[in-house]
């Protein structure tokens, strides 16, 4: 497991005071400045949930589970295999900043350490000796950091965040695993960042640094001293707070970054190079000093600084309780406005609560395009279909993402073509027109962990359609999470009432897109492209929606 002549550097990201406070994001700018220096980046997340992976987790809990383009074959011991594809929405953060496709494996989880430890157990891994957190439990954590570390190319640095908050009982094996792991390497090979939050009082004009104290003794409590802390604040932290931090938490000035609220989150790694982060991380990790070349990154944050227009966006859903649930379509939006010289503007409606088709049409009478979201289960359905309805009815862009792309088609079989009771079968399993019902293989498995049809999927784009006109290909690739799909023999008869089917899978046999030819932009993907878009290189289908959205504005003299 040790490899004393290895040379990757450890990178250890742990979160204080409160949780949900940017460790992701403060994980992914560190990656940044280390890219910026040229030096191969690799990154790890911890989830401490007893989940093997957060796919069956709802989306307002936890936030959006993001899709791997790979799927990855966990097997504890011979004879158990678990297929992961669907991990932590931090992740699309990363593969956002760094422009890198993360691995599954990379992701780990509680659940997935114990059933190593006690399946390993069982299988007689352990003969002689009682099972027990430490070492057996936290040597699996560290096996599973050192094959990441040794994946080829090796990274220069191994990023490791540790999700949760310190003090956490379900955290503490991956802290003291930490402790060895740096113990074990070097303390010039590793480096230790924590993240707290420092609120600002406004009736007394102060910060107060009391709680970011406590979190650093209890992180030290565990054996660990933080080498930088970075402060997360509604401000820029002043000189004063950030001495007394210092003082109190045994930590040089220059190593108390501030991380105040931004307009733009990519300008982050910026903001850190600016209060030299990146050449404080060079020395402490003992890496080699290089100029850091930010130009191109530069250029991409100032174009979410510049907008010639502005689009209202509304979102339809049933998880809208929680931005997060949708965080990787909200920042797709985003790329292609910066790409457009647009500011997107989104415009949240609830569908458990706004359900009618009266109301949701005087939602959306001021918008200039749908996008309606995915998600599982009946709750808020009939608001999504009836969102969906108003869009074609009302000529508005309509963007139908896996799940809407679904209740899309369902809202025209029910209007256009008069199959009242049109449904999907994961709402209503005796509908009379089932124009949505279960994959095939689906239908011969009960068990919902991992086992729908994700991941990267080869995608046959049809010529002469919209879609292919967006993509300039007949083939591509994309990233999937469904159980249902599009049933053939329905979508086919809608033909000449306008609907036509864009894109296939590879074999023929699933629909993966649809699209209306008598609209100004009416499509539906049964993938997420959302997964793809990257700051400077937004998604070619979220920029054709976003331009159609635009027109339509104009068109309506807005």
């Amino acid at each position: 497991m040790k490899n004393n002549q290895h040379s990757t550097r450890f990178v250890f990201v742990t979160g204080g005071v409160v949780s949900g406070i940017g460790k992701g994001v403060t994980t992914a700018s560190i990656a940044k400045i280390l890219q910026f220096r040229g030096y191969r980046i690799q990154i790890i997340k911890i989830d401490p949930y007893l989940n093997v992976d957060p796919g069956t987790l709802n989306p307002v809990e936890h936030g959006e589970v993001f899709v791997t383009d790979k799927t990855w074959l966990f097997r504890p011991v011979e004879g158990f295999e678990f297929k992961i594809t669907e991990i932590d929405q931090d992740f699309g953060t990363y593969e956002r900043f760094t422009d890198m496709d993360v691995h599954p494996s990379h992701n780990i989880t509680s659940g997935q350490i114990y059933v190593s430890v006690i399946l390993g157990e069982r299988k007689g891994s352990f003969l002689g000796h009682t099972v027990q957190i430490i070492p057996h439990v936290t040597d699996c954590i560290k096996t599973r950091i050192w094959d990441v570390a040794n994946e080829e190319p090796q990274p220069d640095v191994l990023l490791v965040e540790v999700g949760g908050t310190v003090g956490d009982i379900e955290g503490m094996p991956f802290l003291e695993a930490a402790r060895q792991l740096i113990r074990e390497v070097g303390p010039e090979r590793a480096a230790l960042v924590h993240v707290t939050l420092v609120p600002y009082i406004a009736a007394v004009g102060e910060f107060k640094t009391k709680p970011t104290q406590h979190s650093v003794r209890t992180l030290q409590g565990s054996g660990l001293q933080p080498d930088i802390i970075v402060c997360r604040a509604e401000q820029k932290l002043q000189d004063s707070a950030r001495k007394k931090i210092a003082l109190f938490c045994n930590v040089p000035e220059e190593r108390v970054i501030s991380n105040p609220d931004i307009p733009v989150v990519y300008q982050l790694p910026l903001s850190f190079e600016e209060q030299g982060l990146g050449d404080i991380l060079v020395r402490l990790l003992g890496l080699e000093p290089r100029e850091p070349d930010t130009g191109q990154w530069q250029q991409i944050v100032h174009a979410f600084e510049v907008h010639d227009d502005n689009v209202v966006i509304a979102m339809p859903g049933k998880y809208t309780a929680l931005s997060d649930s949708y965080k990787s379509i909200n920042e797709a939006l985003l790329h292609a406005g910066a790409q457009c010289g647009v500011k997107v503007d989104i415009k949240w409606i609830e569908t458990d609560l706004r359900c009618s088709e009266d109301c949701l049409r005087e939602d959306l009478s001021l918008v200039d395009g749908i996008l309606l979201t995915p998600g599982f289960g009946s709750r808020g359905v009939e608001g999504m279909i009836n969102a969906a309805t108003v869009a074609f009815e009302d000529g508005i862009p309509f963007l139908g993402i896996c799940y809407g792309a679904q209740l899309g088609t369902v809202a025209f079989a029910r209007r256009k073509m008069g199959w009242q009771g049109a449904h999907t079968t994961e709402v209503d399993p005796d509908s009379l027109y089932p124009v949505v019902d279960l994959l095939d293989d689906q239908k011969a498995t009960d068990e919902k962990g991992g086992t729908m049809r994700l991941g990267g999927q080869e995608v046959k784009i049809v010529e002469g359609t919209r879609l292919h006109s967006i993509y300039g290909v007949t083939e591509t690739r994309e990233r999937f999470r469904h159980r249902f799909h599009l049933i053939d023999r329905y979508v086919h008869k809608m033909k000449d009432a306008g609907m036509v089917i864009s894109a296939y899978d590879e074999t023929g046999k699933i629909i993966n897109a649809v699209e209306l030819k008598r609209h100004p932009f009416w499509m539906g993907v049964q993938y997420h492209p959302e997964f793809k878009s990257r700051p400077g290189n937004a998604h070619p289908l979220y920029v054709a929606f976003l331009k159609a959205a635009l027109e339509c504005k104009h068109k309506r003299g807005a």
